[in-house]
C-alpha cells in the first residue's frame, strides 16, 4: 500500500482490498443489485436524470428526485425494502470508519457508458454528521476531486483504483468532492467494465 494522505480527517488509503477481497466484496454487492435492481435518479430542480445509475442497502437508501434529496425505507421504482446490508459491507465499515455504531445506507453508485460522472458535492442530507463517510472504489479508476467545506474552496484531482478507500471524518466529513471521469479499461474486476462506489453512512444520531 502507498503512503496514506491523512488531513484534519480525511483518510486516502489506496490498495487498502487487495484483489481477492475486492472479488468477494463485489460478489455481495451483486447480489444486493439483484435484489434492489439499478435505477437512474433525477435532479430535484431541473427532473434531468443523473449520468449514474445507483441502488442501496441497509435499513435507509438515499435517493433523489422531483421531492428532492432524501433518505427512504423502500426502493423508489419496486417499492420493496432495501436488502440488508451484507456482512462483507459492514466487515470494510468497520475496519475502516474508526466508529462503534453500524452504517444505515450502502449506496452503491454504478459509473458505465458514456462519460458518466458525479458533480461537485457534499453528503450533507443526514440527521448527523458525527460518524464518517466511507467510500470504496471497485472496478475501473476514476478521477476523484476533493475540495474543503465550501464549494469555492479549491479542488485537487486524484486517481482512484479499485480496492482504495477514502474516509471522510471530522473536520472534513463535509468537503465537497465528486468523480470527473472514469478511466476505461483500467480495471479487470467487473465483467464488461465499469465502475462501483459504495458509500457507507449513519444517517440519524
Amino acid at each position: 500500500m502507498q503512503a496514506n494522505l491523512v488531513n484534519e480527517g480525511l483518510r486516502l488509503l489506496p490498495g487498502a482490498l487487495e484483489r481477492t477481497a475486492q472479488e468477494i466484496l463485489l460478489a455481495a454487492v451483486q447480489n444486493v443489485i439483484r435484489a434492489a435492481p439499478f435505477y437512474r435518479p433525477e435532479m430535484p430542480r431541473s427532473g434531468r436524470p443523473f449520468s449514474i445509475e445507483m441502488t442501496n442497502a441497509g435499513s435507509l437508501g438515499w435517493v433523489s428526485d422531483r421531492e428532492g434529496y432524501r433518505y427512504q425505507a423502500r426502493h423508489p421504482v419496486t417499492d420493496a425494502p432495501w436488502p440488508a446490508m451484507p456482512a462483507e459491507i459492514l466487515d470494510v465499515w468497520h475496519r475502516f470508519s474508526q466508529y462503534p455504531g453500524d452504517p444505515e445506507c450502502c449506496l452503491i453508485n454504478v459509473y458505465r457508458g458514456d462519460n458518466p460522472k458525479l458533480g461537485l458535492h457534499r453528503d450533507e442530507d443526514e440527521e448527523t454528521y458525527e460518524a464518517p463517510v466511507v467510500s470504496v472504489s471497485l472496478g475501473e479508476s476514476c478521477k476523484f476531486r476533493i475540495g474543503g467545506l465550501t464549494r469555492k474552496d479549491p479542488t485537487r484531482s486524484l486517481t482512484l483504483h479499485s480496492g482504495d478507500v477514502v474516509v471522510l471524518a471530522g473536520p472534513s466529513r463535509l468537503r465537497y468532492h465528486g468523480v470527473d471521469r472514469i478511466l476505461a479499461g483500467s480495471s479487470t474486476l467487473i465483467e464488461g467494465g465499469g465502475r462501483i462506489n459504495l458509500t457507507l453512512r449513519r444517517v440519524r444520531p
